[in-house]
């Protein structure tokens, strides 16, 4: 299933680009993109897995930058 999410203070690019390669390393995560310039996130998930992909995709994104969230 494919979903996608607005997201919230993405400071830069290289920050976006290391979100997204954190969430794409999470089980049951298929493909994901994060865009600095749009402040979106595309989220390829296995269907079941969804709510538990997005509480840690959360924290990977808040690694990456504290003030960074995905708006669900």
């Amino acid at each position: 299933m494919i979903k996608k999410f607005k997201m919230e203070d993405v400071d830069c690019a290289d920050c976006a680009a290391k979100m997204e390669e954190k969430i794409k390393k999470l089980d049951g995560v298929n493909d994901a993109s994060v865009s600095f310039l749009h402040q979106k996130l595309k989220l390829d998930v296995e269907d079941d897995k969804l709510e538990e992909v997005l509480a840690k995709a959360q924290k990977a994104v808040a690694s990456v930058d504290a003030g960074a969230k995905i708006l669900v």
